[in-house]
């Protein structure tokens, strides 16, 4: 089994989801993280905050992500799977595709040490 990032793009908002429609869609996550950790494919997954910085070749930092961009990277997961059309048939009922959201998928480069 080779290891996948699955990263996961929004839209950028400014707006937060009401209570409840958070609650719902942390659901959502749960069950479909799930049913990838119920097949023993799992390996971390994990929500990321919309601040940050950026650091440039010459060592500039600023406040990131950009404000320019319209899609952010808003979490990741990381899953086992024989190749890369299992790992995207993986992705089928993310949660990120029901606010017009998509999946990167991505091989992990294996490294010799």
């Amino acid at each position: 089994m080779k290891e996948f990032l699955m990263l996961f793009w929004e839209a950028k908002t400014n707006e937060m989801p009401a209570p409840e429609e958070f609650q719902e869609m942390i659901k959502e996550w749960n069950h479909w993280i799930g049913g990838i950790a119920a097949q023993g494919k799992l390996v971390g997954t994990e929500a990321l905050d919309y601040s940050g910085k950026t650091i440039s070749a010459t060592g500039v930092v600023t406040d990131g992500p950009h404000a320019e961009i319209k899609e952010m990277v808003g979490g990741y997961l990381i899953c086992k799977a024989s190749d890369i059309d299992e790992a995207v048939k993986l992705s089928e009922g993310c949660p990120i595709f029901h606010i017009g959201g998509s999946v990167e998928v991505r091989p992990i480069m294996e490294l010799d040490s």
